[in-house]
């Protein structure tokens, strides 16, 4: 452990003050429009959030988002946040067109991933063109605006065709991975009743061929408003028998169905309000059938290019490649980088085989300028003694991102030694209920060691002390009054500014009164090289008058949990945090459940001790290590 962690936060990486970034521009803009002085990031942020009306027409202005009629007035600023007050109303916009706007030759989307070598490239000319015949095979089957298509997809150029075909009709898109089990995709899908889905024969994964097609027949069978269901021969020998499948076809034959006599159909933008919905995501599932959350056309958009644009600095000469699946809302976050002219990489399969430098290569081969990934990955790579800094170039590599859960302080260290010096490395955190971030990265301040940069603009974030004081109200607003309450616990840094995240509420830990959050204890247990994972959870007694701390370690292979470790862990802890932080049993484990976007599941594991039921296992990646966790003698008795 540092000791400069518990002090003086540790700069890590200072901005280059002497460059003029977007959002330089933007608060200059607004400087000189409204007669303010806002200097520092500080005093924009504080702006942006006092006059959000103005700052997100601002955000509107500078993005010179497409859009057809004029808006009212941007919201109505007496409403309060509870009572829903709609955006920029009487405007009608296309969340495609404004995706598809770069209509060039310079490239749109590269695709690989593991078993496929080759990289596959589309310029924005034949991605416009592509998404062209899927909306004319779409119209022609009778999808229109407001209905539902799905996809049961890979990472593939296909899913970005079919969702922006789907948005350019003012249809709702929904993805979930070919990794979610029938039952995790049923659960979400039966919700919505979609007319036609994407999916795939097979896939590639942990240098395996996985089919998928039994699957799919299984999920078909339980939606019963499918009109159509599309199979892409994504592993090229793999079985595809579409006549197995109930109103099955290939991709080239739906493909057919949008071409009629003359010239090629042109791409339609049907014109929607800023409010209509776009995509439909879910909540993860673990404690309960899985929440459907419907994101609009108008509010995706312009958070996204707020965070790319402003907060990220994205140009046309950036390529983005965001570690991720369909079935996370990282997916739909990455794809809307195509909105800025920027590129993206859309990468499917494992990043740890044939090897760990698997996507290291893909940087140095394509030029990616921006790496999204999740903090397990990092902590994985340090874990395996890869030092890409060694091994690769790495020239046009400028901003990592991170997200999933906290960015451990070891990992900080990790990247600027071991991977490259000058980069912006960008914890990024935020929520699928608003499929965006509320706090991450900026090109204009410095990156501190276990620190979040910032809160964006625009979001006003408060972390508050939980003894201050339908079905959407009860999630956000039941806790504190007119506040919208995201959950996951935080401080928020006088000296930088900066956010240390603690943890998912559902990890809330509070024995003898003293309530923490569960990465705090990770932070300091993952650092021992002889701990590869670890959960730290509640437990109950029977009387529900006590509570006390477990904390699960999975060991690094040849190492054991001994006394003499468990003494060094619990004076660590004790030195770092505090004596009531200290775990009232440690205990070793063979795996720890994480959710399929890679969040550790705390709350299966407290349900799992107590021997509860834990529902909705297909939402986990790895189901069965649950069982693991089931009447275990020292947790018997309490």
């Amino acid at each position: 452990m540092d000791s400069a962690t518990a002090s003086e936060p540790q700069v890590m990486w200072k901005p280059d003050r002497s460059k003029e970034t977007k959002m330089d521009k933007l608060r200059c803009v607004i400087n000189k429009k409204y007669g303010v002085k806002l200097e520092t990031y500080q005093d924009f942020h504080r702006w942006s959030c006092d006059n959000y009306d103005k700052f997100w027409e601002e955000v509107w202005t500078f993005a010179d988002v497409l859009h057809s009629g004029q808006y009212e007035e941007v919201v109505d600023m007496s409403k309060n946040i509870t009572e829903n007050p709609e955006w920029f109303p009487g405007c009608r916009m296309n969340f495609a067109e404004n995706l598809l706007r770069y209509n060039d030759d310079e490239v749109a989307i590269y695709a690989t991933g593991e078993g496929h070598g080759e990289v596959i490239t589309k310029t924005h000319a034949e991605l416009r063109a592509s998404v062209a015949r899927y909306a004319a095979a779409m119209r022609a089957m009778g999808i229109t605006k407001g209905d539902r298509v799905v996809g049961y997809i890979s990472n593939c150029v296909e899913a970005v065709e079919a969702m922006l075909a789907t948005a350019s009709i003012g249809a709702i898109w929904s993805s979930t991975s070919p990794d979610f089990g029938v039952v995790g995709v049923l659960e979400r899908f039966t919700q919505i009743q979609p007319k036609l889905i994407f999916s795939v024969n097979a896939v590639h994964y942990n240098g395996k061929v996985h089919p998928h097609m039994d699957k799919l027949c299984q999920v078909v069978k339980g939606l019963n408003d499918l009109e159509k269901v599309v199979i892409i021969p994504f592993v090229k020998d793999a079985a595809m028998d579409v006549t197995q499948v109930k109103n099955g076809c290939s991709l080239e034959e739906f493909l057919r169905m949008g071409v009629g006599e003359g010239p090629p159909q042109e791409l339609v933008f049907e014109q929607v309000p800023f409010n209509h919905p776009l995509f439909i995501m879910y909540s993860s599932g673990t404690t309960g059938v899985p929440k459907c959350m419907v994101h609009s056309v108008g509010g995706t958009l312009l958070k996204h290019l707020e965070e790319h644009l402003i907060q990220g600095d994205l140009g046309r000469d950036d390529i983005m490649l965001y570690y991720t699946t369909t079935g996370w809302m990282m997916w739909n976050w990455l794809v809307s980088v195509l909105a800025v002219g920027a590129a993206i990489v859309l990468y499917d399969g494992s990043p740890l085989v044939p090897h760990a430098n698997v996507l290291w290569d893909v940087i140095d081969q394509i030029g990616v300028t921006v790496l999204g990934t999740g903090a397990k990955w990092l902590a994985v790579l340090e874990d395996k003694g890869v030092k890409p800094a060694r091994t690769h170039k790495l020239s046009s590599l400028k901003m990592i991102l991170s997200t999933g859960s906290p960015l451990k302080p070891d990992s900080y260290e990790y990247v600027y030694r071991d991977i490259k010096q000058d980069l912006l490395l960008g914890s990024i955190s935020g929520g699928t209920d608003i499929i965006a971030c509320f706090m991450g990265h900026n090109w204009t301040l410095p990156v501190y060691k276990g620190e979040v940069q910032c809160l964006l603009l625009g979001c006003d974030m408060q972390s508050w002390d939980e003894e201050d004081g339908s079905l959407y109200k009860k999630a956000y607003f039941s806790k504190f009054e007119g506040v919208w309450t995201h959950g996951d616990f935080c401080l928020i840094s006088s000296k930088t500014g900066g956010v240390v995240m603690l943890g998912r509420s559902d990890g809330t830990l509070n024995p003898n009164g003293v309530r923490f959050g569960s990465a705090e204890i990770y932070h300091i247990v993952e650092s021992f090289k002889e701990i590869q994972d670890s959960v730290c959870v509640a437990q109950r007694s029977r009387d529900e008058m006590e509570e006390r701390v477990i904390l699960f370690l999975k060991m690094v292979p040849g190492f054991e949990l001994t006394s003499d470790l468990i003494t060094s862990i619990k004076n660590h802890i004790r030195t770092y945090l505090s004596a009531r932080h200290v775990p009232a049993v440690f205990l070793p484990i063979a795996d720890i459940p994480y959710t399929i976007s890679g969040k550790k599941v705390e709350v299966a594991v407290k349900r799992a001790i107590s021997n509860m039921n834990v529902p909705q296992r297909g939402a986990l990646a790895n189901p069965e290590c649950i069982d693991l966790y089931y009447n275990i003698p020292e947790l018997q008795n309490y």
